[in-house]
């Protein structure tokens, strides 16, 4: 439970940190540079964080664990788990706000769970109680109470939709087949990780940057001595990888339903790292506080299974 929340609490730094890259003078300065922004951070976000994990598995010591998954029967099933969360769920988010609108993009980013509770249901068989489907739908409810806004404008519907559609079954079926690995003693998360992270660069800088003229832009920032600006990003990545670790972790202990559960509630976390990071206090209005109280709590319950946790305590009590 506790590293589940800790997923959502660094991803949720992550966002505003890249979210503070994104609005860095190299990536407003012309439309060009406003419309591969998303795609250029996300494609260094993902190899710094592949960097990341290749440093963290060889200090401990993890490099014959991953050569032993390389061998392992579930390879094929972690590349395709990394192609679909990484390159397509990734993308369909940044398509769906592209065109609907931040405010459409939480939200597509919020449905996930829900599709990947429905998917662990029917392939792994995981048990989720009536009162958890109860709290995961008062959960995304409360994330759609934060990403509203009146002010939205929507350019491209169907894209847009196309978008969301994308993102939530893309990290949904990420999270599902994550956790068929997973229940394979032989494949550690922080091996996983390394492997997802890049695969999710190799597909972005040999297939997505080409496609979209990425790369000129990308040397640009390179030839134009951009350090800060990839520093910021390297942190956001540092955070991300750290956020994906807990994760990970919550999805070998817990299964994917649940996991999914606690990690959404970077959505309410992320509230308090705006007005402490960006000091935008214009958010704190009581709406936004209520709904931001909804998610942690509900995303936590959703997670909980209550019989396991009173039959413990009833457990203990007849110890005593």
């Amino acid at each position: 439970m506790f590293t589940g929340i800790f997923a959502g609490i660094t991803w949720a730094l992550e966002t505003v940190i890249l979210g503070i890259a994104l609005g860095m003078s190299p990536f407003v300065s012309t439309q060009e540079a406003i419309v591969l922004a998303p795609f250029v951070s996300t494609f260094l976000h993902d190899l710094f964080s592949a960097l990341f994990m290749f440093v963290y598995n060889i200090v401990r010591g993890n490099l014959r664990s991953l050569s032993g998954v390389f061998r392992n029967a579930n390879l094929k099933w972690l590349i395709l788990a990394s192609a679909i969360g990484g390159p397509v769920g990734m993308s369909g988010y940044v398509l769906a706000v592209n065109h609907m609108g931040s405010a459409v993009g939480a939200v597509a980013s919020a449905v996930y769970p829900a599709v990947g509770t429905v998917l662990a249901c029917i392939f792994l068989k995981e048990k989720v109680r009536w009162y958890q489907w109860i709290f995961l739908t008062f959960t995304l409810f409360g994330v759609y109470g934060l990403s509203y806004s009146p002010n939205l404008v929507v350019g491209n519907f169907w894209l847009g939709l196309l978008g969301a559609f994308l993102c939530a079954f893309g990290w949904g079926i990420e999270a599902v087949i994550l956790a068929k690995c997973f229940r394979n003693a032989e494949i550690k998360d922080e091996s996983a990780l390394l492997i997802r992270q890049s695969v999710s660069a190799l597909i972005h800088g040999l297939l997505l940057m080409p496609l979209l003229g990425g790369w000129n832009f990308t040397a640009g920032l390179l030839a134009g001595g951009n350090g800060r600006l990839f520093a910021v990003i390297a942190l956001a990545s540092f955070f991300a990888s750290v956020s994906y670790l807990f994760y990970y972790k919550t999805i070998a202990k817990l299964g994917a339903a649940k996991a999914m559960a606690l990690n959404i509630t970077y959505t309410a976390w992320a509230i308090a790292f705006t007005v402490l990071i960006s000091r935008d206090v214009s958010i704190l209005d009581p709406l936004t506080l209520l709904c931001a109280a909804v998610v942690v709590v509900c995303g936590i319950f959703a997670a909980a299974d209550l019989r396991e946790f009173f039959a413990a305590r009833s457990t203990r009590s007849s110890i005593k």
